[in-house]
């Protein structure tokens, strides 16, 4: 997938297109299913499927401060943008004059002139423009002038995906999930695992003492930091990869740890991570966090911490 960050870097006669365009944040089930039909109907018209997105969220310019957080950074979500058979995305800084662009010049300057686009995909609730102006009925208009074909997905969209998730999949409903540790629901809303990218950074060291070293992840992470507690999930930096029982929260146990500390102690692996810049897949939330009366009480509860995170993700490891 090629990847574009300004207008400026389009090639001068860019190949046609079939475009989509949306924040995709987290790239979920839904937005997987807009995208997928994106792709088919591209394929069927010999087009480039392309996706239009954006740098930022635009609340975060049009009123800061109340912009939700992101389930995802923008490194990640091109990742995940990468493996939906899209030909290439364009990421469009947010700004004020893109933010105060009319919905006519969004279609015909940018999707149409720029991009060549000759069919565009979108939901039924697709807004664009200047404060969200334009509206599925203006762009039936703007294809009859400009003459490009609309495919509206939802009215498409398969019975089966329609009823998989009690509710229509958003990136609000993951958000929710996260906020109460249910990874495991989270992962069915996206279609993928949740995760955070960091690097590995010197901590308390006060797991190793405790006979469970951790891999401590710097404070400045991308993605979205479930609740506090105890998860199984997977460990991936550099050429390792492992089963981990990770931890999110300030560890009650002790004093003066920060909040929203994440570490997570590698199953059966005893290797130096330092500066490696990490991933951790969360699979299953095993507990909250807990304050322990001993630290005995806390290094039993561990142990136990860590079977459960080996059993629940499927494997005979060494703990």
């Amino acid at each position: 997938m090629r990847l574009f960050t300004d207008l400026a870097e389009l090639p001068a006669e860019p190949t046609p297109s079939a475009v989509t365009v949306g924040k995709f944040d987290g790239v979920h089930r839904g937005h997987r299913w807009l995208l997928s039909r994106l792709v088919e109907e591209a394929s069927a018209r010999g087009l480039e499927p392309v996706a239009v997105t954006f740098d930022r969220h635009p609340l975060s310019l049009i009123k800061p401060g109340v912009e939700p957080e992101p389930v995802t950074s923008l490194s990640q979500k091109i990742g995940l943008l990468e493996k939906t058979g899209l030909s290439a995305t364009l990421v469009l800084p947010f700004d004020d004059e893109l933010a105060g662009m009319s919905p006519e010049a969004f279609v015909r300057e940018l999707l149409v002139g720029a991009l060549h686009m000759r069919l565009i995909v979108v939901g039924k609730d697709f807004r664009f423009g200047a404060k969200g102006a334009g509206d599925v009925d203006l762009l039936r208009e703007l294809a009859a002038t400009s003459g490009f074909e609309i495919v509206i997905a939802d009215d498409e969209m398969a019975e089966d995906e329609r009823s998989h998730l009690e509710r229509r999949a958003s990136s609000t409903w993951v958000r929710e999930l996260l906020a109460i540790g249910d990874v495991r629901g989270a992962a069915e809303v996206l279609g993928h695992h949740h995760s955070l990218v960091g690097e590995v950074v010197h901590g308390a060291k006060r797991g190793r003492e405790l006979g469970f070293p951790t891999a401590n992840l710097s404070p400045e992470l991308e993605g979205l930091i479930p609740a506090d507690g105890v998860y199984a999930g997977w460990f991936r930096g550099g050429d390792v990869e492992a089963p981990a029982a990770i931890s999110i929260g300030n560890n009650p146990t002790f004093d003066g740890v920060p909040r929203k500390q994440v570490e997570a102690h590698l199953i059966g692996e005893t290797v130096d991570l330092y500066g490696l810049v990490a991933e951790l897949e969360f699979v299953e939330r095993i507990r909250g966090m807990e304050k322990f009366d001993s630290i005995e009480a806390l290094k039993d509860r561990m142990a136990l911490d860590v079977e459960e995170a080996a059993e629940t993700l499927g494997g005979s490891y060494v703990v």
